[in-house]
């Protein structure tokens, strides 16, 4: 699913990225060529970038005099951004807000027509009291469609709202459905509130209609049950669980009629003339047809309301002897009410139960995992039964685990890249080492915004990551043009290249490369904050992919104007002392 998601984003970003290289080499050439005449004016003749390196240039010479504290820092502050790290919630994606509400409650098995249709419109009339509410649809049971197995205990209730602007002052989404929940605080009813899209792609992928679930699988439906009553105890006290309820697998209500074969051979009745008398009494039999136009409908008959809703008057249908006798159904058989599954769901061809789990006010990772504890501590399963959790749980693991792999993988191929581009081990080590200062801007927005780690933050700090390892890539470049510029001025002056040409040789490459380094990060950060303000459908995923990028180029812009120019000042420094000693030796 995640593929699903971002794949049209990512598309659209290589497909930028390429035709953004195509025009830089083939196209922005040209054009300067055109427009670009006439009186330049010098690039240290600009005051704002004047400006810039004035400020800039006794920074780079305090990183020259203590290159091991600039790299002391930057350890220090990656070691503390385990910190927020620690603190950030998990998730597969944030709550996407549809504008629309819909009211899935679970009820106890056994619910009458007539009774279902009563609840469903005082649940009606209550959702309609909230003045931010328009529209409220709702539904009892299954559709007219062999797609839709729901029973009639599944409610479904679609509720559109006002337009925000009409809404009451400081009333917010969470605070609406907080109040939604309270006023349909109902016996036996346990209220479940999600958004219709993301509900249909839950349940037709998992077949779970909540954020989590637990599938109970075993060989009897009556443990079954038993397991799933016992872990709604377990799980009502965890903390963040707003609702839970199990499926009563067992739990249907049924009139079971268990003929005496001695009794009614008494009387000279068999078996089948007393299902006879049930099945048209009961069920009912089709006697002819109607026609109205083009259309057929058949005609059944069968025992009024009054004699099928009642045990005793069902004990009480008269049978008819072949002497002529007449007796009641209560002498040939034993009728009763009995217990049994209203639907048997099965995955794997083993029988399951689901248990329900709606969250708030937590992170589906820790609540998960508070969950599980819980379980295994409390909870002692039968030999034979398992318990699965699924839900949106199962993509966040399966997400996890290919990040695992994809986070690794992209590292290597932006390492394969620099080594490509400098053909030095040393210096894409460099670039590769300093890249985690990077995220530390990243971590600590997320966390400010309280935001949850989840598939669109990978792919925010997938996408930062690039980004910083190319500002720290065009600085390596700077820095190596000014030390080749310096060694060729020395050696055509015939001097010996030592450490204070090197100092120099820092200052020359960095300074150079300070304005398109600001120029970058306000490009980058400019562009994202529409995103991180804005609003409307969907804004909350892209906020999770702007928020660590954001974050991010404050850090990175650290990691580009001082870490690396330290590290590099390191390196050279040292092959410079190799070189001095060698002779000698």
């Amino acid at each position: 699913e995640e593929g699903r998601l971002f794949a049209p984003l990512a598309f659209t970003k290589t497909y930028a990225m390429a035709g953004a290289a195509g025009l830089a080499v083939l196209l922005v050439p040209v054009l300067m060529g055109y427009f670009v005449r006439g009186r330049i004016l010098p690039e240290h003749k600009n005051p704002v970038n004047r400006a810039v390196i004035a400020a800039y240039r006794p920074v780079i010479h305090w990183v020259e005099r203590a290159p091991w504290l600039v790299v002391g820092i930057a350890f220090v502050l990656v070691i503390a951004t385990l910190w927020p790290l620690s603190r950030l919630g998990s998730e597969f994606m944030p709550p996407l807000n549809e504008g629309t509400l819909l009211y899935m409650p679970s009820l106890l098995p056994g619910l009458s027509i007539g009774k279902a249709q009563q609840l469903l419109e005082q649940t009606d009339r209550l959702i309609k009291t909230v003045p931010e509410v328009d529209t409220v649809f709702g539904k009892a049971g299954k559709a007219e469609t062999a797609t839709d197995p729901a029973p009639l205990s599944m409610f479904e209730t679609v509720v559109t709202f006002k337009p925000q602007s009409e809404w009451r002052p400081g009333m917010t989404w969470d605070k609406l459905k907080q109040e939604l929940n309270e006023r349909l605080q109902l016996p036996g009813v346990t209220n479940v509130w999600v958004y219709p899209i993301r509900n249909r792609i839950d349940m037709l992928s998992t077949g779970i209609k909540t954020p989590v679930g637990i599938k109970i699988a075993g060989p009897d439906l009556g443990v079954i049950q038993q397991i799933g009553r016992r872990l709604e105890l377990i799980l009502h006290n965890v903390p963040g669980t707003a609702s839970v309820y199990a499926d009563r697998t067992v739990a249907g209500r049924y009139v079971d009629v268990n003929i005496n074969r001695d009794a009614a051979a008494r009387f000279g009745l068999n078996i089948a003339d007393v299902q006879d008398v049930i099945q048209t009494a009961v069920g009912g039999m089709n006697v002819t047809e109607t026609v109205e136009g083009l259309q057929r409908f058949p005609v059944n008959l069968r025992y009024p309301r009054a004699w099928r809703d009642s045990l005793q008057r069902l004990k009480e249908l008269p049978l008819i002897t072949p002497t002529g006798a007449s007796i009641p159904l209560s002498q040939v058989a034993d009728v009763k009410v009995v217990n049994g599954p209203d639907m048997i769901q099965s995955t794997n061809t083993r029988p399951t139960g689901n248990v329900y789990i709606d969250i708030s006010g937590r992170d589906l990772g820790s609540y998960v995992a508070a969950a599980q504890a819980a379980v295994a501590k409390q909870l002692k399963l039968p030999a034979g039964y398992t318990l699965t959790w699924t839900g949106q749980y199962q993509y966040l693991q399966r997400a996890e685990a290919r990040m695992k792999i994809v986070v690794p993988l992209t590292l290597f191929l932006i390492l394969l890249l620099l080594y490509f581009n400098f053909r030095s081990f040393p210096k894409a080590f460099i670039i590769l080492g300093t890249l985690p200062l990077s995220v530390v801007g990243g971590v600590w927005l997320l966390w400010l915004l309280n935001y949850n780690l989840s598939v669109a933050v990978y792919v925010g700090f997938i996408a930062l990551a690039g980004v910083a390892s190319e500002a720290g890539v065009v600085m390596l470049v700077y820095l190596d043009g000014a030390l080749k510029h310096r060694r060729e001025l020395a050696a055509a002056e015939n001097r010996t290249f030592n450490a204070a040409e090197l100092k120099a040789a820092i200052v020359d490459g960095a300074v150079l490369r300070v304005r398109p380094i600001l120029m970058t990060v306000t490009a980058i950060i400019a562009g994202l904050l529409p995103i991180m303000f804005g609003g409307g459908t969907g804004s909350e995923v892209m906020r999770r992919i702007a928020a660590p990028v954001v974050g991010g180029m404050f850090s990175a812009t650290v990691l580009a104007l001082l870490v690396v120019p330290a590290v590099y000042y390191l390196w050279q420094r040292a092959r410079l002392t190799r070189a001095a000693t060698q002779p000698s030796s």
